[in-house]
């Protein structure tokens, strides 16, 4: 018996009664890039109001310049981010011609999100968390 279209069996051979159905790799990666691109949305929504807090500030805050360039960066990847993995859950994994294409982006992806993860570490050192939680505070 043959499996099923879009399944890989990673251990082929006669199924044993304790174990599980063969693993469809085209949804468990669509799954993990839609899981990534969540994450992505709520540090791209996090990078927005603090920027909007850095800017409401204005020039005369500390690191202001560092703050307000960082934060752009950190948008512009994310949106380069976001792109990827609309592509990436588009493509089909199980179609072999698309396999090599589909490992450069993913590898693509994660590399954009290292260098991401790393400026938030300095946007966070140079205190856009404490300017976004003072602009909290302020009333409309």
């Amino acid at each position: 018996m043959e499996p099923e279209t879009g399944i890989v069996d990673p251990q082929p051979g006669s199924p044993s009664p304790g174990r599980s159905p063969p693993i469809n790799l085209n949804r468990y990666a669509t799954k993990k890039s839609l899981a990534e691109g969540l994450l992505d949305m709520s540090l791209f929504m996090s990078n927005a109001v603090q920027l909007k807090a850095v800017l409401d500030r204005g020039p005369s805050s500390y690191h202001y310049f560092a703050l307000v360039t960082l934060l752009s960066i950190s948008l512009l990847l994310q949106v380069v981010i976001g792109i990827l993995l609309v592509v990436m859950a588009l493509l089909n994994l199980n179609e072999v011609e698309k396999q090599l294409r589909l490992n450069q982006l993913n590898n693509a992806a994660t590399a954009l999100i290292f260098i991401t993860v790393i400026i938030n570490i300095f946007i966070t050192a140079f205190g856009a968390h404490e300017i976004g939680l003072l602009a909290a505070e302020t009333p409309l």
